[in-house]
């Protein structure tokens, strides 16, 4: 049950032909991100257990979630960007019912994360559904 946007990063992926390519397209996705204000970077959105800085500004509102995030890590910007593709503007039903590891695994960005990478992804998604739960 991935949104459109997510669907648009999976048909991209399957168009590219080595993993190179989808990293350095993960990249370039963390880039195109709007940036985080600074004000935001503070310990209360900081996601603990990546293994670079991570900050993550979760809104709901009208039972809808959305969010903004940054990284000091250039990949790690594009992972936030896919999960602002996969959750952003959508309900808290919606964001609940995602299996966000099983669509990770459809871009197969789960077998070349190093395991830092790995975890805090994880982090990620976790701080994602505890806010929205």
């Amino acid at each position: 049950m991935a949104t459109q946007a997510f669907e648009d990063i999976a048909e991209t992926f399957e168009f590219l032909d080595d993993w190179e390519d989808r990293y350095a397209h993960v990249i370039d996705m963390g880039r195109e991100m709007t940036p985080l204000d600074d004000a935001f970077k503070v310990s209360a959105t900081k996601v603990d257990g990546c293994a670079s800085q991570v900050w993550l500004v979760p809104k709901i509102e009208d039972g809808m979630f959305t969010f903004q995030g940054a990284s000091d890590a250039m990949i790690v910007s594009g992972l936030i960007a896919i999960l602002h593709a996969l959750y952003n503007d959508l309900s808290l039903v919606d964001v609940a019912a995602i299996d966000a590891r099983a669509e990770f695994e459809r871009l197969g960005l789960n077998d070349h994360l190093s395991s830092q990478r790995s975890n805090g992804l994880r982090a990620m998604i976790e701080r994602i559904r505890s806010v929205t739960a």
